[in-house]
């Protein structure tokens, strides 16, 4: 279930898109599988009549029933998490069925730190914090693969931002310059060259007595 990109501005490129570490779902998947071996010996240990197909049915139903909560929900869960990093922004996404989301432009961001435990550092992982400027609370993203890296990302976008919106506002303070001299140049030129055009003209154009 990857991104979907036609939420991006025009010219807003995807760097990462980065679900949470696999190993938030190693649990759920080992519940799973213990569900599913013990499916397998109840059926290989009930009689093959009657009242051992009803049990295994009821079997069955109840390791759905807890399949849901302990497997299948922590795993959506985990998919439908995304942590995308764009030439703009940061976006969090989270949500089964209900959505929820927050978006931080870089050019608010002024400050991205990583924390790692001892286990972070085994598996490579850990969490980022991202401070912005205004009121806005600090977003905390756990449980990132490759913390460490990820915030050389988002720090080389911020510089890469600053400088790309400090271009365009020197290039505007060119215009506007350029602009005004235009202006400034257009009445002079008129006034300069009407008067002395008619007063020199004029006289030598009178013939003599």
């Amino acid at each position: 279930m990857g991104f979907p990109e036609n939420v991006l501005a025009e010219g807003e490129r995807v760097e990462q898109d980065i679900h949470p570490h696999w190993m938030t779902v190693l649990v759920p998947t080992f519940v799973g599988v213990l569900l599913v071996a013990g499916a397998v010996v109840a059926a290989w240990i009930t009689p093959d009549d009657e009242t051992g197909n009803r049990f295994q049915w009821v079997l069955v139903a109840v390791l759905v029933l807890l399949s849901v909560p302990f497997v299948i929900v922590p795993y959506l869960r985990w998919r439908t998490t995304h942590y995308v990093i764009t030439t703009h922004r940061v976006m969090v996404r989270r949500g089964i069925l209900g959505k929820s989301g927050k978006d931080v432009t870089l050019s608010k961001i002024t400050d991205v730190s990583f924390e790692q435990s001892l286990l972070d550092r085994i598996i490579n992982a850990g969490s980022l914090r991202i401070e912005s400027a205004g009121d806005s609370p600090d977003e905390l993203l756990r449980n990132i693969p490759h913390s460490n890296h990820v915030q050389q990302v988002i720090n080389r976008l911020v510089d890469q931002d600053d400088e790309r919106r400090r271009m365009v506002t020197q290039a505007r303070q060119a215009r506007r310059r350029g602009a005004d001299g235009a202006s400034a140049a257009g009445p002079d030129g008129a006034a300069g060259a009407g008067p002395e055009g008619a007063a020199g003209a004029g006289p030598e154009g009178v013939p003599g007595p």
